[in-house]
């Protein structure tokens, strides 16, 4: 199947009085249509800024310095603001962690909607307030007909979460880029987003992009999972091989440090050391320092994704394997 975004080479730079500062570096994958890829990595590792740049939100000084993004076979990362906010509207949702920062606190959650759907759908004011009320009745808002007309105060948390996906969806977008949609909720609520997602991408064939750092969440929703350390791709694969069989060995760490209901373990494992800044990530791999099996040429060679089982992994251990095996 034809993917329906791809991202290709993607670099995001950061200009400073101290010099240029790569946050993301060759950052490639693509999302088909009705699959769900999940983003996961540590805080900094550039997941939302991934997300950010794709589309088209990135704060100066940020900024795309190289690379490709391309939604439905046309290129989108060079488009000019007023472009960009049209495909953003019409054909990408977005759905960020605080609820709050998408919606305005001074007009009901009904004029929101109304005004997004008549700017990118060719409805009048009656259809739209109809098709407002279908979303917020799809996102799982009892008694819609009357809910429409309040304020954002005047939901949950998690019922301003779902007002939030129906705005995201109220154009009818081919691809959805959710960061941390459910990070702010309770575990019910959370389970609810989730299938809500899961049925979207399988009902509308949209593509998601799910960026959070909740392991649970990625094994629950997602296709496939890209793990992301010190702003690149360090696996990509299958969600089942990439948490049960990690080839990476962050995403092993990662694995390794969430309990698990089965199993009886005195102590979680923990990854020694923290991530990098930006202005000292160290030459080779940049897991290098914490990695606990570093050899001589992750200290000196950038190793790039290659295959690793059933994924792909930037990790030598796998060109060692390779060349072994020949």
């Amino acid at each position: 199947m034809k993917p329906l975004l791809e991202v290709k080479n993607l670099r995001v730079e950061f200009a400073t009085r101290h010099g240029t500062l790569l946050a993301l570096d060759d950052i490639s994958f693509s999302i088909a249509p009705g699959e769900i890829l999940g983003v996961v990595g540590e805080s900094g590792a550039g997941k939302s800024l991934t997300g950010a740049a794709i589309i088209g939100l990135l704060e100066p000084p940020g900024r795309i310095a190289g690379g490709q993004v391309v939604l439905d076979g046309r290129r989108i990362d060079d488009l000019d603001a007023d472009a960009m906010r049209k495909v953003r509207g019409k054909q990408i949702g977005a759905v960020f962690q605080d609820p709050l920062t998408s919606l305005n606190p001074l007009y009901t959650v009904g004029r929101q909607l109304v005004e997004t759907i008549r700017t990118h759908l060719p409805l009048d004011a009656a259809q739209a307030r109809e098709r407002a009320i279908d979303l917020l009745r799809q996102t799982g808002i009892p008694a819609p007909e009357a809910r429409i007309d309040q304020f954002p105060h005047q939901f949950s948390g998690g019922m301003r979460q779902r007002v939030v996906i129906a705005l995201a969806l109220a154009a009818q977008p081919r691809l959805i880029v959710a960061d941390e949609p459910t990070t702010a909720l309770d575990v019910s609520i959370q389970a609810q987003i989730i299938a809500l997602l899961k049925r979207l991408a399988r009902d509308n064939g949209a593509a998601v992009m799910l960026v959070t750092h909740d392991m649970g969440v990625i094994a629950e929703t997602c296709d496939r999972v890209a793990v992301m350390y010190a702003g690149r791709i360090v696996e990509l694969g299958p969600v089942h091989d990439v948490i049960h069989v990690p080839a990476h060995p962050y995403s092993r760490g990662l694995m390794g440090s969430i309990p698990a209901m089965d199993e009886d373990r005195e102590r979680l494992l923990q990854i020694d050391g923290s991530m990098p800044r930006l202005n000292a990530i160290p030459a080779g791999c940049a897991f290098n320092p914490r990695c606990p099996l570093v050899f001589d040429r992750c200290r000196q060679e950038r190793p790039e994704l290659m295959p690793a089982g059933q994924t792909q992994a930037a990790c030598w251990l796998h060109a060692v394997t390779a060349e072994g095996a020949r």
